[in-house]
């Protein structure tokens, strides 16, 4: 574990917020300082201001490497994690690099096993832990399979198996990740009550429903309207899966939604004639989860088609999961039409939802820049009738 002295540390306090690139160019005025130590401090102390605030606001922490910065859970995505799961004596994070989960998760149970091969991820953990309130931790810089074989039974084991190739690409697939979760899932699955897997959200939904078993929880987690993380949580049990659709803010709310494949295949939708005054967009957890008919169940809303995945409704439903507009009009590619009314529109939100042209064709044929505060949206009624919907984002209270 790197031993920092009191005048590197001081250093680092007073160069904060400082611009790296230029702290390595004056490495010559510094001659004392490890400058490539202190960039790699000082960078991660910046990206942590915004995604790690109770790391970046811990006196004493210790960061890792850029790329382990950029791979870590924000903390938010984190929080969340730990309401999910129900605590107990022990827990082990098999895969637990800079360790942002396992501090989240680990203020659930009584003792946290930190297991991560990268021995300098280790020594900053060790350094790190105590000071965000995790005191009873054991660490294994070890590979996770090894641990595992000699691991006792747990309470809850979590895993994020890394998503790179032996040459650093990115790779989506679970048996292409590393450790390979299809493999070692009967495993893991007798090592704990309970397993809780962090994939890519890039994942098919369907696709990770077919290669895992005894998946009780599916929970598809987006920060501030931008899917972040896929977390299956499996038990052995024969319960139906439950589907949550999670929409984190970074004002605080959380927008839940929850169903069953039941409850989606059972669920009736109705679809609209016309657009009426309000649209709604689903926000991006359930555009992947595709719980589509149930949402408009639940909501008394009318499905503009059934491949749009766009609502309507006369009456406002504010508690609505995703972005609500106010319908201005409606019109077709009917050059009069469009001249009538879109005239005096220079910039626009386009958005393209089962439409036979691109955003980029639709912008070049409108003229019409990109931005603003008015919204299109390109689609097609049930009936196949091309329009747009011409919109301005409704505000909500709450």
């Amino acid at each position: 574990m790197p031993v920092y002295s009191k005048d590197f540390k001081e250093f680092l306090r007073a160069h904060r917020t400082v611009d790296v690139h230029e702290l390595l160019l004056a490495q010559s005025r510094y001659p004392e300082i490890d400058m490539a130590a202190a960039a790699q401090q000082i960078s991660g102390w910046q990206m942590a201001r915004q995604k790690l605030p109770l790391w970046a606001e811990t006196e004493g922490i210790l960061f890792p490497p850029h790329l382990n910065m950029e791979q870590c859970s924000s903390q938010l995505a984190a929080m969340y994690k730990g309401q999910i799961v129900a605590g107990g004596k022990s827990m082990t994070d098999l895969t637990a690099g800079f360790g942002v989960d396992a501090t989240m998760l680990a203020q659930k149970y009584q003792h946290l096993n930190y297991v991560e091969r990268d021995a300098v991820l280790c020594d900053i953990a060790q350094n790190n832990l105590s000071l965000l309130g995790v005191t009873d931790f054991s660490l294994y810089p070890e590979e996770a399979a090894e641990v595992l074989r000699r691991l006792p039974h747990q309470d809850l084991i979590y895993i994020d198996p890394a998503r790179r190739g032996r040459h650093g690409q990115r790779v989506y697939a679970l048996t292409d990740c590393t450790p390979d979760v299809t493999e070692m899932q009967d495993v893991l699955l007798e090592k704990a009550d309970t397993v809780l897997l962090k994939l890519s959200p890039m994942l098919d939904v369907q696709v990770v429903m077919r290669s895992l078993k005894h998946i009780t929880e599916v929970h598809i987690v987006s920060v501030n309207g931008e899917c972040k993380e896929l977390l299956v949580k499996q038990n052995v049990s024969n319960i139906p899966t439950q589907f949550f659709c999670v929409n984190i803010k970074k004002e605080g709310r959380t927008d839940v939604f929850q169903f069953t494949s039941e409850s989606e295949q059972t669920a009736v939708c109705h679809y609209a004639d016309a657009v009426d005054k309000y649209l709604y967009e689903p926000n991006a957890s359930l555009m992947k989860a595709a719980p589509f008919k149930r949402l408009a169940e639940k909501y008394g809303l009318l499905k503009i088609s059934p491949i749009s995945h766009l609502y309507t409704s006369n009456q406002l439903v504010e508690d609505f999961p995703g972005r609500i507009f106010q319908v201005e009009n409606t019109l077709t590619l009917n050059k009069r039409d469009v001249k009538e009314k879109l005239a005096g529109l220079q910039q626009a939100n386009i958005t393209v939802r089962n439409f036979p042209l691109t955003v980029a064709q639709l912008r070049e044929k409108l003229k019409l820049k990109e931005g603003g505060k008015d919204y299109l949206f390109a689609t097609t009624l049930k009936d196949g009738k091309h329009i747009l919907i011409h919109s301005t984002m409704y505000c909500k209270t709450t």
